[in-house]
């Protein structure tokens, strides 16, 4: 995807949302995870990083056919984790919990608060779409919350 596409699309989205946040586009995330988006809440910033962003359309939908849609959408979560004001509190909670199965269950929460934002950004894209991208998301968070439930 071109850059100049993926600006267009950020100054769409961040019209849309007006909260503020500040939005990097980068290559790559440094040290070789698949990350496409992160929000850094103390700098009030997301990073989007476009060849990752690449990377992981290929890997669920075949090609990059779609990969403005997918960057969207990815764009739409970061900003719903910068809009969201429960996020300080969680992250807290977080980090202050030692059991691992509560600190699972606050990561879920933090990431479907993210997407439930997301869905009202990106009303024109095909839900089943951005359905697909927020359960493969998810699965990540949700198979450990269901992993320490059946060992509890």
């Amino acid at each position: 995807m071109e850059r100049n596409q993926a600006e267009r699309i950020v100054a769409k989205l961040l019209q849309r949302a007006d909260i503020g946040v500040t939005v990097k586009l980068e290559k790559r995330f440094p040290g070789g995870r698949l990350i496409g988006g992160k929000y850094a809440m103390n700098a009030h910033t997301i990073t989007m990083y476009m060849d990752t962003i690449e990377t992981q359309c290929i890997q669920m939908f075949g090609s990059v056919e779609r990969v403005e849609e997918y960057f969207t959408v990815v764009l739409a979560h970061e900003i719903g984790h910068a809009a969201d004001s429960e996020l300080p509190d969680l992250s807290d909670a977080m980090e202050q919990e030692s059991e691992l199965g509560t600190r699972q269950r606050f990561a879920l929460q933090i990431e479907e608060n993210a997407w439930n934002y997301a869905l009202r950004l990106v009303l024109e894209i095909e839900i089943t779409f951005i359905s697909t991208v927020i359960e493969e998301s998810l699965l990540a968070y949700r198979v450990p919350v269901v992993e320490q439930s059946d060992i509890a």
